[in-house]
């Protein structure tokens, strides 16, 4: 049995297994658009394939692929991309070759190249066997695979033949069904390859996690990202769901969050008859004002209102080994680590950076106490330092091992997370072990009010809440803060943390800044400033409405609706949060 075999036959059962609604799916009938018909003087453009491939990001599967290369490409200049999952079975089914034919010519999407991908099957290994078919890990799964597999293999063996663009705003990516979520994962997980997402009968439920993204949606802070949705009121409705009120879910969550959002609902079933009948006005609508960049909406009125508009984030300092530790003090200049060169770097209102002590011994966590003191947790010497203004540091504390750090006007805590222990100091720097068990208990913050400790656990979903006792002590330990984790990951990540004045937590994450409110639940995801481990956050500036961000090599700023606190000043009572 040949590859296409298996993939057609795969198709065959996939269609035995999802008809619920044969009565209105037979019923469907629908006008061929003009510009779906071919046309006279309008050149066509060519199908090169079936090209075979093999793929390492997903490994053993063997796929093919066709091209669609209008008339008018030449190699002298980029073509724009349209990726569309199943093949050139769907792509002929949707009428794509000669609407690109039409819309090229008539100018109403550019110069663009067509890539039909079929999804992967694994052969099997022998006659008596079956294949592993990969459409549903492949194109069902949250995540950043299927998106890898398109930049790290496909598309670089495709531009080895043809001078394809890189601009995001210059790329669409489309399917049905399943191929639908696929298309909107890639360009969720990777804004700055894909911007354009064609959605027909999309999968937006519960068979790998796809249920999530309206909530999602809602969270995070908007994308670049241009959707067009279509499906229909007689779409699937089976065991992980309804494709229709997933879809409507879908748009509801995309218009809330401001994004550039269209939609054509029909009556029809699980298929690609009415998608067919609009495409050409899709792709019309998605190409539209090309080659303007495709820009993120104006994020709306929240509940958590902290996002403004315009403001992003500003690289401050970079050239760094990994920075950490960023702390403010009374003046709003903030300080942070560079770990393994041991320098600890102050930032002054004017954003000039300068050095302010060397030889930490690998210091990470800061934080600044009543008097103007700065401690660090300097782990290569198994100490605590407290370094006066002038940058000269004494040790403390000696023969601990510790990683953050929080103050209060007398007392103070500090993580151990390779023992999995919280540490509590007095005011005579006595310390003792108040918590054990958490797996990996890294980033520390007090409630304004100071009667709380949250602790971050890297290594689980959840981010710790405790009751301060009089004497010190921690009680009634809850795993508090619910954060969302990335597809198929155990752990958040979540490393440090900070509080506002209205007792929101802000906890430095996998997938972005996850700001909570009091009772523990996330409202917003804050994009991170770069690609790359976001260790730590502070508010800092001369009024603390800026978010310091330590992100691997560099560090950033960002100006939000909202006040930091300086704990060493006191605690301060929040208002009552909505419940």
């Amino acid at each position: 049995m040949n590859l296409r075999s298996l993939v057609l036959g795969l198709a065959a059962t996939l269609g035995l297994l999802i008809q619920p609604s044969l009565r209105a799916q037979s019923q469907e009938s629908y006008p061929i658009h003009p510009d779906s018909k071919v046309k006279n003087g309008v050149p066509q453009g060519k199908i090169e394939g079936p090209f075979p491939f093999k793929s390492q990001v997903f490994p053993g599967t063997e796929r093919d692929y066709w091209l669609y290369i209008p008339s008018q490409y030449t190699p002298q200049k980029p073509a724009c991309v349209s990726i569309i999952q199943d093949g050139l079975n769907r792509a002929r089914g949707w009428k794509l070759p000669t609407v690109f034919d039409n819309l090229i010519h008539s100018k109403e999407m550019p110069v663009t190249i067509g890539v039909f991908i079929n999804p992967g099957v694994v052969p099997a290994p022998t006659e008596e066997a079956q294949p592993r078919f990969n459409r549903s890990y492949e194109y069902d799964a949250l995540g950043d695979q299927y998106a890898r597999f398109l930049l790290e293999e496909l598309l670089p063996e495709v531009s080895q033949s043809y001078n394809l663009s890189k601009d995001p705003n210059d790329r669409l990516i489309g399917g049905a069904s399943s191929g639908a979520i696929c298309a909107f994962n890639a360009a969720w997980e990777r804004p700055d390859a894909f911007r354009r997402v064609l959605s027909t009968i999309g999968t937006y439920v519960g068979l790998r996690g796809g249920n999530a993204f309206p909530s999602l949606i809602r969270k995070t802070e908007p994308k670049p990202l241009r959707i067009f949705l279509q499906d229909g009121s007689s779409d699937l409705n089976i065991y992980p769901g309804s494709w229709w009120i997933a879809n409507q879910d879908m748009l509801s969550s995309l218009q809330w969050a401001g994004y550039d959002v269209k939609h054509l609902w029909g009556k029809g079933g699980h298929n690609s008859k009415h998608a067919a009948a609009i495409m050409p006005e899709a792709l019309r609508w998605l190409w539209r004002d090309h080659p303007s960049p495709i820009k993120p909406g104006i994020t709306p009125s929240r509940r958590m209102p902290l996002l403004i508009p315009g403001e992003e984030w500003e690289l401050v300092s970079d050239g760094h080994g990994f920075t950490e530790g960023p702390a403010v003090n009374e003046h709003g200049e903030v300080f942070f680590t560079d770990i393994p060169n041991s320098k600890i770097f102050k930032i002054g209102l004017d954003d000039q950076v300068s050095l302010f002590a060397e030889n930490t011994g690998r210091a990470n966590g800061l934080v600044f106490g009543a008097d103007g003191t700065l401690f660090a947790c300097a782990s290569g010497k198994r100490q605590i330092t407290a370094y006066a203004p002038d940058g000269t540091g004494s040790a403390i504390i000696n023969d601990v091992t510790s990683n953050d750090l929080v103050v209060r006007t007398n007392d103070g805590y500090f993580t151990d997370p390779n023992n999995k222990r919280i540490y509590y100091v007095d005011a005579a720097l006595n310390t003792r072990v108040v918590d054990t068990g958490i797996e990996f208990p890294n980033g520390l913050a007090l409630s304004p009010d100071q009667t709380l400790l949250y602790v971050a656990d890297m290594r689980g979903q959840f981010s710790y809440s405790f009751q301060i006792q009089a004497d010190g002590s921690l009680a009634y330990k809850q795993p508090f803060f619910h954060l969302h984790r990335g597809f198929g990951r155990k752990q958040t990540n979540a490393d440090g943390m900070t509080v506002d004045t209205e007792g929101r937590v802000y906890v430095a994450t996998e997938l972005g800044i996850q700001v909570c409110d009091q009772p523990g639940r996330v409202h917003l995801i804050i994009k991170k400033p770069q690609d790359a481990w976001l260790a730590n956050i502070t508010f800092g500036g001369k009024h603390l409405d800026t978010l310091y961000a330590t992100c691997n090599d560099k560090v950033y700023k960002r100006r939000i609706n909202a006040t930091g606190l300086l704990p060493s000043q006191g605690p301060v009572k929040p208002p009552r949060p909505r419940l």
